[in-house]
């Protein structure tokens, strides 16, 4: 399987366009929902959206690879925001989302009479890495609001409150771009207001492979990414534990303390959004139904953190709802 270095370095260009077998069964036997033969489904599936969710889909298309090369799905990044512009006009089938539809994408769609159904696949723990030169472990969201913030943030480290006073390097900030959904997401959880933030930061769009490299080469440099990114990483960045609002107490990043809600307000689900007309017809019926069934067997390999029983439960139920 790719890495999603790979897979970014790919679509940043363009988006990936594979042959994948669109299986609705619950194993990679090459079955279809109806029980027919993969190889008798063709056509193509056009994605796009979530740079974070993007790997995850890109991973999850590949295991159609080998038993049906008729069936090309596309898998492009241009940020949840930028994915919803593109599937509320009716360019794609599906849009790849690290937060949910917000009300002014929904009016689009309404009047483009696109319907959608929001499905999560996956959480994921929002994190924010350092550079490993930084003695600090953990910060509040007080502390992130004073490097994040939109009025005055803190340039240097010994400037923010509470932080080690003797760690004096100044603040680089490496973040997404506006159309992110992960921009959207760490805004609203971080300084209160979704969109609210410094001007003064290393706007690195839809490329996290910026912030890796911005953030490894800067002694004070900070980014916020997907968990699976990080862990992609992990050897060439820190991970900095978020305080939880509630218990005070510091909490890192995991499968655990996502899936058990003490990584707070960092902890989010993922979700693809397909157009539910299309949903109801090959390939992409099989596609989604296979999405949703196999997900939580694929995730772990490719970084990312699974749903819990109850949440694959509903996640099932909605596909099956719309006919997936």
């Amino acid at each position: 399987m790719i890495s999603r270095k790979s897979i970014l370095a790919s679509v940043c260009c363009g988006a990936i366009a594979v042959g994948v077998a669109a299986c609705g069964s619950s194993s990679d036997n090459g079955a279809t929902a109806s029980g027919s033969s993969a190889s008798d489904l063709s056509g193509s599936i056009r994605v796009d959206g979530s740079s974070t969710v993007g790997p995850l889909t890109q991973a999850v298309a590949e295991k159609f690879n080998g038993a049906n090369p008729d069936v090309k799905v596309s898998v492009g990044v241009a940020g949840t925001g930028g994915g919803f512009e593109k599937f509320c006009v009716g360019e794609t089938d599906v849009n790849d989302a690290s937060r949910e539809i917000e009300p002014p994408e929904a009016k689009i769609c309404k009047q483009h009479n696109i319907p959608y159904e929001g499905i999560q696949i996956a959480n994921d723990a929002l994190t924010v890495v350092v550079n490993p030169a930084n003695p600090n472990d953990c910060l509040s969201v007080d502390q992130l609001a004073q490097i994040w913030g939109p009025d005055n943030p803190a340039s240097s480290w010994s400037d923010v409150k509470g932080a080690d006073s003797s760690f004096s390097a100044g603040i680089d900030r490496f973040g997404p771009g506006t159309t992110s959904g992960t921009f959207d997401f760490f805004t609203g959880a971080i300084n209160g207001e979704e969109g609210v933030q410094t001007k003064d930061y290393n706007n690195v769009g839809e490329n996290d492979n910026q912030t890796v490299t911005g953030v490894e080469g800067s002694e004070g440099g900070i980014g916020y990414f997907g968990y699976s990114f990080y862990k992609e990483n992990a050897s060439q960045l820190k991970a900095l534990e978020i305080k939880n609002p509630d218990t005070g107490k510091c909490v890192a990043p995991s499968p655990q303390t996502v899936q058990d809600g003490t990584y707070v307000p960092l902890g989010r689900p993922l979700f693809i959004y397909p157009n539910t007309d299309n949903v109801t017809k090959d390939p992409l019926k099989s596609f989604v139904s296979y999405y949703v069934d196999n997900v939580n067997s694929i995730a772990p390999g490719v970084g990312f953190i699974t749903m819990t029983d109850q949440q694959l439960a509903k996640s099932k139920s909605t596909v099956k709802s719309i006919g997936g």
